[in-house]
């Protein structure tokens, strides 16, 4: 591993890298690696690109020099810390310490591989030890990073080079994601079926919540989002044209949504495709997050689940009562579960 301290050049603030590389006995590097690949798990797959040629992105340059050679780390880490330093020249941009680890034996496919995890902590985090002094013992204070709340992270894993590796990101700062993904890793999603399956789900929750008239009626969301996601889950092929007929088939509703669909396509990352194979563990992904809120202006919040959703005609009832002039909603049950 090697390591940096990167600050923001325009506050004049310190850059400074390791003149040695970490290393590890076998126990320490069990933990560190299980800590430098935690945050990654469930993420969507990207790869390393430049609008010119791949070899002009910095990061895919530093992580070939290093793969194909591994003395190359304390060197090729220290050009990444200090291309991180060029690119943090935003004032809202944070310092703070950069570890470049190189791990082995990251299974890929069966096949295991090198891989490159680079993480940024922005923040410390203070922790107490009690150790012995002059034959007492004595608790101290100190500040360190805190595995779990690492700010910014990229893993390059040794496959798919020829297509800008296989790359993973997180950015759990909250703040502007260009600087990390785009400005530093220059890295763009894998537009494979999973992604577009992903998409669409996410696509078409979005315009039940934000695209349909404002005095739509939430359990007619609800049905809206619904069925595009049991579209999804039933179909082998997606057809945009077929999705539009079956799953939303109503022509105003289709037209607002077309309208939505080229606002998020601007918003996300460019147009998708209007015909792929749906990926079912998406597909069933999306179904289990598919839950809906009513919130309403008396203080009471309901959450219905997709079981639910199926089933609302069945078992909730809208109305207005003349005496309070007030809406009404009823849920019929058979028991508390």
């Amino acid at each position: 591993m090697s390591l940096a301290k990167v600050g923001n050049p325009v506050r004049n603030e310190p850059f400074q890298t390791s003149k040695s590389l970490c290393r590890f006995e076998d126990e320490e590097a069990e933990l560190l690696t299980h800590c430098f690949l935690k945050s990654f798990r469930s993420l969507e797959l990207h790869q390393l690109f430049h609008h010119t040629s791949l070899e002009s992105n910095e990061l895919y340059s530093y992580a070939t020099a290093i793969f194909e050679d591994n003395e190359q780390l304390l060197q090729q880490g220290e050009m990444i810390a200090k291309h991180l330093h060029a690119r943090s020249n935003h004032p809202n941009i944070k310092s703070g310490d950069l570890c470049v680890a190189l791990i082995n034996e990251v299974v890929v496919g069966g096949e295991p591989v090198q891989a490159l995890s680079i993480v940024k902590s922005e923040s410390k985090v203070p922790f107490l030890q009690i150790s012995e002094k002059n034959g007492d013992l004595v608790l101290t204070t100190e500040q360190g990073i805190y595995p779990e709340k690492i700010d910014k992270g990229c893993l390059i894993v040794n496959g798919g080079k020829a297509d800008g590796y296989y790359v993973y990101l997180f950015d759990k700062s909250g703040g502007n994601t260009n600087f990390w993904v785009r400005d530093f890793v220059g890295a763009k999603p894998v537009t494979n079926d999973d992604f577009l399956t992903r998409r669409y789900s996410e696509l078409c929750v979005a315009f039940a919540e934000k695209g349909l008239p404002e005095d739509t009626l939430q359990e007619e969301r609800m049905e809206v989002a619904s069925k595009a996601i049991s579209y999804l889950n039933d179909t082998e092929e997606f057809d945009l044209d077929d999705f539009q007929e079956k799953a939303l088939a109503d022509a105003d509703r289709i037209e607002r949504f077309n309208i939505f669909k080229e606002d998020y396509e601007q918003e996300k990352s460019g147009p998708l495709k209007e015909s792929f194979t749906v990926s079912k563990k998406e597909a069933e992904k999306a179904g289990n997050r598919l839950k809906s809120r009513m919130k309403l202006d008396v203080g009471v919040t309901m959450q219905f689940s997709s079981g639910f959703i199926h089933q609302a005609d069945s078992f909730m009832e809208r109305g207005h009562d003349d005496e309070k002039m007030m809406d009404y909603v009823k849920i019929y049950f058979h028991k508390e579960v």
